[in-house]
């Protein structure tokens, strides 16, 4: 059996949030090795980067999302008893449940709901002077994501909405302020939530057929029994907080367009270079770092050994950018995808393995409808200027963004 290589570090929490992204990532470079062991929150940790560590942490067999992910995490941005903590049949239903809203036709729709959002916003950009990007993104994903769920917003509830769950997803890796505002949202939102399913339960609020909202209040478990008003809110949640996550995919599509303008009129021409562009976009830029799963019992894997218990973190960021996967990983490339295979085990942004019944994103489809129609209307719709900022994007920041959020101003509309 050959022994894991280990840090030396006492505790490496400190470590993590210092190095962010690259927290995994440099010390497999430095130990020469695509796995190590350490101790994170004081619990001992393996760490894993590469495709054949992620196509063994996909490893249901070896594997439990059970209580895998700290419980701060849990109190911010996921939420307690969602589907990314169950495991075996528990998840096989919960996941069919969201599954069920990803068909193709209502992925589109999100899309053009999204893209009716966006018009309708221009003209208030062509007045304002300077518009920040990822601030006006929220907000149209968040109207766009409710609308297409099923949600009722009451006048002047958007931007309550918004921040808040901007908010859960900026405080999953936190501490401070930013944490405790996370939390506070958290609280916020789950009570709004449970409060819409209740609704539509009492039949108080009638929900659209096959929105998210009346899919959740009327899911039942494997004993037909509805989800508790808590569960249910956290799932409502997992719907419209990871759509309003996709906003920074969005702003670095932008900001990509900005860094590398010979793509401008490539994908205004063609639609499989939009294809390229956006899959680049989600392989170069930061997005969450790592997910996290507990071993299920021991085990071996290339001559290492699993604990039973032990928790495991697949470094996603460091995937996409490892060199035995993506040559020259520290350049942006949308060509390098014109032959890539769908592999689930190598773009891993969202998480890897297979959609129908594994632990991948559910809302990858949407994301990239999204990221695809916000392509076409930064190059399409719109011209804009970019002045003087900060665009500089901190790894040790997570989730991480570009400092100024990117400020576009003199906005004006195409013919």
């Amino acid at each position: 059996m050959t022994s894991i290589p280990t840090d030396r570090s006492p505790d490496s929490t400190l470590s993590f949030q210092r190095s962010g992204y690259r927290f995994i990532g440099d010390r497999c470079d430095r130990y020469g090795s695509d796995i190590f062991q350490t101790r994170l929150l004081l619990e001992p940790t393996i760490c894993l980067r590469g495709r054949a560590a992620a196509e063994l942490f996909y490893d249901v067999d070896r594997f439990i999302r059970e209580d895998a992910m700290p419980l701060r995490g849990q109190r911010t941005l996921t939420g307690r008893g969602g589907v990314q903590g169950l495991d075996g049949d528990a998840h096989q239903r919960r996941k069919a449940m969201f599954m069920s809203l990803m068909a193709p036709s209502a992925v589109q729709r999100l899309g053009q709901l999204f893209t009716d959002e966006w018009r309708t916003r221009i003209p208030a950009w062509e007045l304002a002077g300077a518009v920040t990007l990822h601030s006006e993104v929220a907000l149209m994903l968040t109207r766009a994501v409710c609308d297409w769920a099923g949600v009722p917003l009451a006048a002047g509830e958007l931007d309550r909405r918004a921040t808040d769950l901007q908010a859960m997803i900026n405080s999953a890796a936190a501490a401070g302020p930013r944490y405790w505002r996370g939390r506070l949202a958290r609280l916020r939102g789950e009570r709004w939530a449970g409060d819409l399913v209740e609704r539509v339960r009492d039949g108080s609020l009638a929900a659209p057929e096959g929105g998210a909202l009346r899919v959740i209040a009327e899911h039942r478990d494997d004993a037909g029994r509805p989800l508790a008003r808590r569960i249910a809110a956290v799932e409502l949640l997992n719907v419209l907080r990871p759509t309003v996550a996709v906003g920074r995919f969005v702003v670095f599509a932008a900001l990509a367009l900005h860094d590398h303008p010979a793509w401008q009129q490539r994908v205004r021409a063609d639609h499989d270079s939009t294809e390229q562009f956006v899959q680049e976009v989600r392989r170069y830029y930061p997005f969450f770092p790592v997910t996290a799963a507990l071993v299920r019992r021991t085990f071996q894997w290339q001559g290492y050994q699993f604990p039973q218990g032990r928790r495991v973190l697949l470094d996603l960021y460091g995937t996409n950018h490892h060199r035995a996967l993506w040559p020259e990983p520290e350049l942006f490339r949308p060509e390098r995808f014109t032959r890539w295979r769908d592999d689930p085990f190598t773009l891993i942004p969202q998480g890897g393995g297979g959609h129908l019944t594994g632990h991948r994103c559910a809302g990858e489809w949407i994301t990239i409808e999204l990221m695809k129609r916000a392509v076409a209307l930064l190059t399409g719709a719109i011209r804009y200027d970019v002045p003087p900022q900060n665009l500089a994007v901190d790894l040790s920041r997570m989730p991480a963004l570009p400092a100024s959020g990117f400020v576009v101003t003199n906005v004006r509309r195409t013919a």
